[in-house]
Order: structure tokens, then sequence, then C-alpha cells
């Protein structure tokens, strides 16, 4: 499934840099993909642990705050993640997905998952997210 472009939101400057994409995102799902680059990379030549970590929290910040318009932007913040990691990442991109496992008003509850372009299981998290009010 690919995303309705009308729904995306302008890249915010850290996702900016890192490179990652908002490639799909609906009510309590999100999917992000990032290809692989040098500078995110650690001194054995694979990605990153923190860029596991940054994907999960991205996913499942995301899945959470989806309104399907574009004019009613929801915000979270992140009150606890937890990342496991399970094996090594090889190809070209990295594939994170999160979806919302529960909640209420102004908590929720998110897992996740970081693959490989072969499908290898490389991550996975749950954390806890508070919606932020509307200034």
């Amino acid at each position: 499934m690919t995303i309705d472009p009308t729904l995306l939101e302008e890249a915010y400057p850290l996702q900016d840099h890192l490179g990652f994409r908002l490639t799909e995102w609906r009510t309590d799902f999100a999917r992000i993909e990032l290809p692989m680059a040098p500078f995110l990379m650690n001194r054995q030549g694979l990605p990153h642990g923190g860029i596991h970590a940054t994907l999960l929290d991205s996913a499942m910040g995301f899945a959470g705050c989806y309104t399907g318009d574009p004019a009613v932007r929801q915000m979270a913040l992140t009150l606890s993640l937890t990342v496991n990691y399970v094996a090594q990442a090889q190809g070209d991109f990295l594939i994170a997905t999160g979806w919302r496992t529960g909640g209420g008003r102004k908590t929720y509850f998110a897992e996740g998952r970081v693959e490989d372009m072969l499908g290898t299981h490389i991550a996975t998290a749950s954390g806890v997210f508070r919606y932020r009010s509307t200034p």
C-alpha cells in the first residue's frame, strides 16, 4: 500500500537529515523506510543501534498520531521506549513498522519492528506515548 501524498507532513529536521521517509500511514499503523548510508554505520560497519531505536520511536509515534486530515496534526511525546536487538541487518535499506496496541485519551501504547530488505527481523520495541495538547 502506498501513502496518499496529501496526508504527508513535511519532513522534520532529523528525519530529513537521516533520510527516512514515511511510506504508509493509517489509523494505528505507520511504516518508515531508510536507505543505508555510510554515516548511519557504527565502528563495525553495521547500522548503529541508535538508528534502529530512532526508526522504531518514529514509527510508533506516527502510528498513534494519524488523524486522516493533514490540517489536524496530533503530536505525542515518548514516555518509555524499550528496544530489543535480535539480528544484524543486511541489504540496502531498513523498514520500521509501528502499531498502536491500546491506550486512552492521553496515553497510548505501541509496538514496533525493524526488518532489513530481506525480511529479517532486526529489532523489536515497545513504547508508551503521551498525546500533546494543542497549544
